[in-house]
């Protein structure tokens, strides 16, 4: 009785030279270090919100009651703007106070007060955990 060869599976050469969909003959495959997007995203350049970040992050000179310091040009927009509220310009106190609020509100977390449905859970479940450590003998 002879053996019969195993079906030859689809995409799956026997030779390195083997060419077809998805393997160009050697000749046309990229070289080591070459790109297949020649005119593609030079190397170093900066997409727009790094050289925004950039730009405000960049320190400069201000005279300050007579004294000099460095600031960033972010902070320096910013105590423009406090000028221009102090002189009564409407539109810059609205401004300075609405990025207050969204920075305060950023920096609070979500929700300091949990209502009683979630209150009651928690302590549910930490009663779960005390009750499984004691079990244990383990210290709390």
């Amino acid at each position: 009785m002879s053996r019969r060869k195993p079906p030859r599976r689809a995409g799956v050469s026997r030779n390195r030279d083997d060419v077809g969909y998805g393997r160009p003959p050697r000749e046309h495959q990229f070289k080591p270090g070459q790109s297949g997007n020649k005119k593609g995203r030079p190397r170093g350049s900066k997409n727009e919100a790094t050289i925004i970040n950039e730009l405000l992050n960049r320190k400069i000179d201000i005279r300050e009651n007579g004294r000099a310091r460095k600031i960033s040009v972010h902070e320096g927009i910013l105590l423009k703007f406090a000028d221009d509220a102090l002189k009564g310009n409407p539109k810059s106190a609205a401004f300075l106070l609405n990025r207050k609020l969204l920075v305060e509100s950023s920096e609070q977390p979500a929700n300091d007060v949990l209502d009683i449905d979630d209150r009651k859970v928690l302590e549910s479940y930490v009663r779960q955990l005390e009750e499984k450590f004691k079990k244990r003998g383990e210290p709390e």
